[in-house]
C-alpha cells in the first residue's frame, strides 16, 4: 500500500513538473510575440559574444541617457530637432562620428527586430532580449518624432561635411546641427521605405509589449510606404552632397522590403501582391542572386517573403502563388552562392570568410551568414530537408554551418587569431576609429582634437561590441585609429552581428507566423 501511495505521489511530482515547464513555455512564447520553443542546449560562445555585441549601442545613443553604464559617455545632442519644433534627441550616432543618418539608423532597426521576432526565445533565455529592445526602442522613438506628419520625414541631423572635419566627444561639440527632410517636393523613396519596414517590424515586436506603441508604429509605416511609392526617387539624388556617405544605387528594392514587412504586420495580402506583381517583376532581379546589406534589400526581401511560401497551408492559395514561388526560388540560389561547396559559389578567402568589398568588408558575410540560418530554421520548422543547387543537394545543416563559419571567423577564428568584435576574447582592435572611444573622457578638445587621432596609442575607452569594417582579401588587417575601411565600426554593423549571433544560440524552430 506504500509502495502504491509513493508511486501515486511520484506520478503527481511529475504531472505537476510537467505543467509548470509548459506554463513556462507558454510564457515565453507570450512575451517573445509567439517566438519557438528553445529545445536545445545554449552555445556559450555565442551567447557571450551576443553580450558583448549589445553594448555598442548604449556607446551610440545620442540624448539624454537613462541608466547608462558606459563611464565614458555622457549626454549629448540633447538639442537636436528644436529648430523644427521637434525632439530628434534620440537616435544613434551612425558610426565613428555623429551625424544620425536616417537611412542606415532605419535599417539598424528593421535588423534587430527581426533578430527578436525569430530569436526572442533565445535572447530571453541568456538574458540579452532586454539589452535589445531597450536599443530599438531608442530608435524607433526618434523614428517616431522624426515623422511629425503623412508626406515630411526627417532622414538626417547634422552636417556630415563639417562633423567629419571635427575630431571630438559628442558631450562636447557645440556645432551646429541642421535638418535633413523629405518632403513630396524633395522626395526620398529609398530612406522612407526603410522607415516604413523599420515600424512594421517593431510594430510586431511590441504588439505584446506594448499595443498602443505597436499600433503607432504600424500607422506610420503604412503612411510612409504610401508617401514613398507616391512620390517616387532616390534620397541621394535629392540631396546628391549626401551620396558620399550613404548613396542608394536604387529606391525599388526598399519598396519592395517595406511591403513584405507590412505584409507580415498587417496580414493585408495587397501588401503581398504589391511585391509579387508588377513591382516584383521590375523591381526583385527574381532569378539573380544578390548579397544584403543596408542598401540592398532583395535578398533580404525574398528570404522573409519564402517565410510566407515555407508556412503557407495547403489550400490557402499562398502555396501555389507562382511569385511568392518566384521570391522562394531566388532565395534558394542567394543561398546556393554562400556555401563554399556549391559550384555557384562566391569567393571566399583563405581564411574562409565570404569576401564581397574591401570597405567595411564583414558586413556582406554577417548579413549573408544571419539570411543563412534564417533560412536553415525555416526549412527545418516546415520539415524541408533539401536544398538544391543546380544538380547538388545540401540541408538546413549546411547552412547552418556556413553560418557558424563566418560567426567564428569574425570571433578569432581567422588568419590574423584577432576578435573583430571589440571587447570579446583576448585579442581585438585596440585603435578603432570612433571619436568618443578615443578621447579620455575629461578632456574636451573642441573641434580640434586630432592628436587623439592620430596617436598610435590605444583608444582609452573601450567601444565594447563594436564590429570594426574587417580584413582585406588576403585576410590582413591593420589596427590604426586612421584606417577608416577597415578599422570604423556601424549601428548597422551590430545590428548585423546581434542578428547572426542569436540565431547561433541554439538549434531551435522558429514561429510559423510573425504575427502569432
Amino acid at each position: 500500500m506504500a509502495r502504491c501511495v509513493r508511486c501515486c505521489c511520484c506520478l503527481l511530482v511529475l504531472l505537476l513538473v510537467a505543467l509548470g515547464v509548459t506554463a513556462v513555455v507558454v510564457f515565453l512564447r507570450h512575451r517573445n510575440g509567439g517566438g519557438p520553443v528553445i529545445p536545445g542546449a545554449i552555445d556559450r560562445k555565442y551567447a557571450e559574444a551576443l553580450a558583448v555585441a549589445l553594448q555598442f549601442f548604449q556607446a551610440q545613443k545620442s540624448g539624454k541617457l537613462v541608466n547608462n553604464k558606459i563611464p565614458w559617455r555622457g549626454d549629448s545632442a540633447v538639442d537636436d530637432g528644436q529648430e523644427a519644433g521637434l525632439d530628434l534627441s534620440k537616435g544613434m550616432y551612425d558610426a565613428g562620428d555623429h551625424i544620425k543618418f536616417g537611412f542606415p539608423m532605419a535599417f539598424t532597426a528593421t535588423m534587430l527586430s527581426w533578430s527578436v521576432l525569430e530569436y526572442g526565445g533565445a535572447m530571453q533565455a541568456t538574458k540579452q532580449r532586454d539589452s535589445a529592445l531597450d536599443a530599438l526602442r531608442w530608435i524607433m522613438d526618434y523614428l517616431l518624432n522624426a515623422h511629425p506628419s503623412a508626406d515630411v520625414l526627417y532622414i538626417q541631423v547634422g552636417d556630415p561635411e563639417a562633423d567629419h572635419k571635427c575630431w571630438e566627444r559628442p558631450e562636447t561639440m557645440s556645432e551646429k546641427r541642421p535638418l535633413t527632410k523629405i518632403t513630396t517636393k524633395s522626395p526620398g523613396s529609398d530612406v522612407a521605405a526603410e522607415t516604413a519596414a523599420a515600424m512594421a517590424a517593431a510594430s510586431l515586436v511590441y504588439k505584446p509589449i506594448n499595443g498602443a506603441y505597436s499600433s503607432s508604429l504600424l500607422d506610420h509605416a503604412e503612411q510612409l510606404f504610401a508617401f514613398a511609392d507616391r512620390h517616387r526617387g532616390a534620397y541621394t539624388r535629392t540631396f546628391p552632397e549626401l551620396s558620399k556617405y550613404y548613396n542608394s544605387t536604387t529606391y525599388q528594392d526598399e519598396l519592395l522590403w517595406a511591403s513584405g514587412w507590412l505584409y507580415h504586420a498587417t496580414g493585408n495580402h495587397s501588401y503581398l501582391a504589391y511585391a509579387t506583381g508588377k513591382n516584383g517583376e521590375e523591381f526583385a532581379e527574381l532569378g539573380n542572386p544578390r548579397y544584403f546589406s543596408w542598401d540592398d534589400k532583395r535578398p533580404g526581401t525574398q528570404v522573409l517573403l519564402s517565410r510566407a511560401s515555407f508556412f503557407a497551408s495547403q489550400g490557402s492559395g499562398l502555396a501555389t502563388d507562382n511569385g511568392l514561388e518566384s521570391y522562394k526560388q531566388t532565395a534558394d540560389a542567394v543561398m546556393c552562392i554562400l556555401l563554399p561547396d556549391s559550384e555557384t559559389a562566391a569567393f571566399r578567402t583563405e581564411g574562409g570568410l565570404l569576401y564581397v568589398d574591401e570597405w567595411n568588408s564583414l558586413q556582406h558575410p554577417v548579413a549573408s551568414a544571419f539570411l543563412a540560418a534564417v533560412y536553415s530554421d525555416y526549412m527545418l520548422t516546415s520539415g524541408k530537408t533539401e536544398l538544391s543547387c543546380g544538380g547538388q543537394s545540401f540541408t538546413p545543416a549546411d547552412l547552418r554551418g556556413f553560418a557558424q563559419s563566418q560567426a567564428d571567423y569574425v570571433l578569432g577564428d581567422n588568419p590574423m587569431k584577432l576578435s573583430y568584435l571589440v571587447g570579446y576574447g583576448d585579442s581585438y582592435p585596440q585603435r578603432v576609429h570612433h571619436r568618443g572611444a578615443s578621447i579620455p573622457a575629461d578632456v574636451d578638445t573642441g573641434c580640434g582634437g586630432q592628436e587623439w587621432l592620430q596617436t598610435a596609442e590605444p583608444n582609452p575607452n573601450v567601444a565594447t561590441g563594436a564590429l570594426v569594417g574587417g580584413p582585406f582579401k588576403n585576410d590582413s588587417f591593420v589596427d590604426e585609429r586612421e584606417n577608416v575601411m577597415q578599422n570604423e565600426a556601424t549601428t548597422y554593423n551590430s545590428a548585423l552581428v546581434v542578428g547572426l549571433l542569436s540565431s547561433l544560440l541554439t538549434t531551435s524552430s522558429v514561429a510559423q507566423s510573425l504575427s502569432s
